[in-house]
């Protein structure tokens, strides 16, 4: 009867042991990071929010990225509706750098002014009120991710008239620190005058020293010669 060896020809799986479990962690991490990073996604830029007055026209920026590409991209604009949403325009992209064609528009005094070869499909909002006032969501899904879904948020808020900006502690502020900085020029061009006037002090005394030296040492050169006996004449 042949027996057959258990354990030596076993397969090893992945998870087979604990001492895997860290570098099978790693790579997982890193492949979701690597995908997630190709994704698409979209953006309503660096200040996602706006305040604006009653009857003028807002933009609302969206732009998308995607490093794989897209295909078929479908896009919407969606509004807040007191908890309902409600669209306000949507298309398709079919590939990159091609306009969508056509663009679907739900809402009043709305105009799509994206540009595909920049990534951008913004809208404009003509003569806005109050009921225009709140999120809106930019919504992306790109058929190469197999239905991952893609938004963010804009926020709009409508006002009568635009708040004036209290600056009065900005302006103490620099005023201090430009007196400041004026008082700081101002001690060192005097302490610079005042040491440059020592300096032509002290450098008037040595020459005054000098002279005053030199002319002691020709006074007494001049009287040692003068006070020297005359010498015999020889007879």
């Amino acid at each position: 009867m042949e027996v057959q060896g258990i354990g030596a020809d076993e397969p090893r799986f992945l998870f087979s042991s604990p001492s895997t479990w860290p570098r099978t962690c790693l790579i997982i991490t890193l492949l979701l990071s690597l995908w997630s990073a190709q994704g698409l996604e979209m953006s309503t830029g660096k200040v996602p929010f706006l305040e604006a007055l009653n009857g003028s026209t807002v933009l609302l920026p969206c732009t998308y990225t995607s490093c794989i590409g897209i295909k078929n991209l479908y896009f919407n604009w969606q509004f807040n509706d007191n908890g309902t949403m409600q669209k306000v325009c949507e298309s398709v992209i079919p590939l990159d750098g091609m306009e969508p064609h056509p663009v679907s528009i739900f809402r009043q005094r709305v105009e799509f002014i994206g540009n595909s070869e920049q990534n951008n499909i913004s809208i404009l909002i003509w003569n806005i009120t109050f009921d225009d006032q709140g999120q809106y969501t930019c919504f992306g899904r790109n058929p190469k991710e197999k239905g991952k879904n893609h938004s963010a948020i804009f926020t709009l808020m409508v006002v009568d008239e635009l708040r004036v900006v209290d600056n009065t502690l900005t302006i103490i502020i620099a005023s201090a620190v430009g007196g400041a900085i004026a008082l700081l020029m101002t001690f060192m061009l005097v302490k610079n005058f005042i040491l440059f006037v020592l300096f032509k002090i002290e450098e008037k005394k040595k020459i005054e020293c000098l002279v005053s030296s030199s002319a002691e040492e020709t006074h007494n050169v001049s009287g040692s010669k003068a006070s020297k006996p005359p010498t015999p004449k020889k007879k």
